[in-house]
């Protein structure tokens, strides 16, 4: 870590996104810029997840009622998860940063010890053809959405710590590209490859915020865009999403059959939508309601009025993010809220691009408004992290003054 902060003064010009500030800021400026990133990050998160479980409840009601004969039991589970993120919100946000540092490599090993259990006949939960979850009695837990954090975790780690050598590409590439590689390998055995393009993005994001060579960057990306190509037309299913994505009126009543009913569920809201609770699309239109599509429930209930608010609070979530990230005081901490923002805004971009019909259908969910216990807690604590990234800057002041102060 001494050799890690005494090399930051000379490389920190080619910080690209999370540059660092341009002069010191006396305490109480610290404090109040610290103040207000906290309120804008925790405010948006709020109102996020509580408009994400009203939503959940609007949405999943009446497929609820069919399949447990009560229209809340999804709303009830996603409330109990919430309740445990909010929980784990606070610890991480009173947990020093710096520790995830050394958890990197025990965190990253207990996640691809659980990604391992995935993929075991006996401890697998398959939905969907898919085996993502892990059943532990009534609690269900996804993995592959620890995975994000524990990539970005590491990432950020390895990149602090060779930070006077990352343009020495064979010295960058170990271990970043393996750990990746078998991370995502084991994600796309699952399969789910909406969740590989969220950590390979992140990972992009992250060595484009460090400031790494940009013919090393176009190289990576050339790479894994031929890769991506290939593992779309390897598989019949996603290769006929994909070009039910470039043709969606081929096949209205088949591959088509999902995005068609998203696009009028939010065409039927129109500005001010048909009322909360209103939909006519969640009763077993639109699939996946509750989860992924749960955006297209929301226009229809809320109109274009009600999914402006829901952008501005997600572009309010992405904006005090990257002012975290540009005012942490150290590299990892900037390299890791830096992560942190960009499987947000990833993940995002995902999601309502498949909602809307600008991107193929990948099956990620909606940050804090999705319906799914492992995402939300995820994602809770995420933001825990990025507010305790945004007090070090107070906190390192504070602890200066004491240092000068006289005894």
């Amino acid at each position: 870590m001494a050799r890690t902060e005494a090399l930051m003064p000379a490389r920190s010009r080619h910080l690209r996104l999370v540059a660092p500030t341009e002069r010191a800021e006396s305490l109480a400026q610290a404090e109040a810029a610290s103040r207000r990133a906290v309120a804008l990050l925790v405010g948006s998160t709020v109102f996020l997840t509580s408009g994400g479980l009203i939503m959940v409840l609007s949405a999943s009601s009446i497929s609820a009622y069919t399949q447990y004969g009560s229209s809340f039991v999804f709303f009830e589970r996603q409330a109990a998860y919430a309740g445990v993120g909010a929980l784990a919100l606070l610890l991480t946000s009173r947990m020093r940063y710096e520790v995830w540092q050394r958890l990197a490599v025990p965190f990253l090993a207990l996640t691809v010890g659980l990604l391992a259990l995935v993929l075991h006949p006996s401890s697998g939960v398959e939905a969907y053809g898919a085996s993502r979850w892990i059943a532990l009695g009534p609690i269900t837990i996804q993995p592959s959405e620890v995975a994000k954090l524990a990539l970005i975790v590491f990432a950020a780690t390895v990149l602090a710590r060779k930070w006077g050598r990352l343009d020495e590409i064979a010295h960058l590439a170990l271990p970043l590209v393996p750990v990746t590689v078998l991370v995502a390998g084991m994600i796309m055995a699952q399969p789910d490859l909406g969740t590989t393009l969220i950590l390979v993005g992140c990972l992009f994001l992250l060595l484009f915020a460090a400031g790494v060579k940009l013919r090393y960057l176009i190289v990576s990306a050339t790479v894994s865009g031929a890769a991506g190509l290939a593992l779309i037309f390897s598989e019949g299913y996603r290769r006929t999403r994909f070009l039910s994505f470039l043709h969606p009126s081929a096949d209205p009543l088949g591959a088509g059959y999902q995005l068609k009913q998203s696009l009028i569920a939010l065409g039927s809201g129109g500005w001010f939508g048909v009322g909360l609770g209103a939909s006519r699309q969640k009763w077993m239109y639109v699939p996946n309601a509750h989860t992924d599509f749960i955006f297209s429930i929301l226009g229809e209930e809320l109109g274009l009025v009600g999914e402006l608010v829901v952008l501005a609070a997600f572009g309010v979530l992405i904006y005090s993010g990257i002012r975290i990230a540009v005012r942490a005081p150290d590299v990892f901490g900037r390299l890791l809220a830096a992560g942190i923002v960009s499987w947000f805004g990833l993940q995002i971009v995902l999601n309502l691009g498949a909602v809307t019909g600008l991107l193929p259908i990948t099956g990620v969910p909606l940050p804090m408004l999705s319906y799914g216990g492992s995402s939300l807690v995820a994602s809770l604590v995420a933001v825990g992290i990025l507010v305790n990234v945004a007090r070090a800057p107070a906190r390192a002041g504070r602890a200066g003054r004491r240092r000068r102060s006289p005894r």
